[in-house]
């Protein structure tokens, strides 16, 4: 559970980075200073990183595998960021999102059924 709640934490702080500058549409976001975007959105990665990479190590440890932890994480990531996509950037979701949605979470289930 440990793992989990870091990775999701962890998820929360990358998806901002790589996409809180899009906020406001492409008028908006293309008159943000790219420097500052940069800077702002390696901030908040140091702070990814500072959750990402215990959660590997408490997962690891714990008996997940590499691909098992990269398979969660993607689910995750996709998850973080279909809420994102929705409330902050106010895109739809679409069929195409839930079905990509269902593809990596199939994943998810090869790489942790039996284990």
């Amino acid at each position: 559970m440990p793992t989990l709640i870091l990775l999701t934490l962890s998820n929360l702080f990358m998806t901002a980075a790589w996409y809180w500058h899009l906020k406001g549409g492409p008028e908006v976001a293309n008159a943000r200073p790219l420097g500052w975007v940069i800077l702002i959105s390696w901030l908040l990665a140091g702070v990814e990183y500072t959750l990402a990479v215990p959660a590997n190590r408490i997962g690891y440890a714990s008996g997940w595998s590499a691909g098992q932890l990269k398979i969660a994480q993607e689910a995750i990531a996709l998850t973080v960021f279909g809420v994102f996509m929705v409330f902050v950037l106010g895109e739809a979701v679409t069929w195409r999102h839930a079905a990509a949605f269902a593809c990596i979470m199939a994943g998810v289930a090869f790489l942790f059924v039996g284990k």
